[in-house]
């Protein structure tokens, strides 16, 4: 497996993470505390999470099929995106134990 297939999964396990943060943060804004402006907001974020997480399931299975992930585990991680903070943890757990399959040289800081 390349690295590059994990490294995007990572990013867009994290710019998932990040927007369905703000966007629960928003609806909050929105519904509860009924500020100006916040559904507004809501609606970007929304509509930015929508379409990044239809990429981040894309690159997801991508990592999942090719570090021949049993079924399970590859559907939690494509389910992680619609769990707030979730994203985080289960990309941090899935890089930790991919690193060792992953081809190419490692990166300066792990050699170290």
């Amino acid at each position: 497996m390349k690295r590059s297939v994990l490294t995007r999964y990572r990013v867009m396990a994290y710019v998932t993470g990040v927007l369905l943060v703000l966007l629960c943060l928003s609806m909050i804004a929105k519904y509860g505390l009924d500020i100006d402006g916040a559904a507004d907001f809501t609606r970007v974020v929304a509509i930015a999470h929508g379409w990044l997480y239809v990429i981040y399931l894309i690159f997801a299975f991508d990592l999942g099929s090719k570090a021949k992930m049993p079924v399970g585990r590859q559907l939690w991680v494509l389910l992680a995106g619609t769990i707030p903070t979730a994203a985080f943890f289960v990309e941090r757990k899935i890089s930790r134990e991919l690193e060792a399959k992953v081809d190419g040289p490692a990166p300066a800081a792990a050699k170290a």
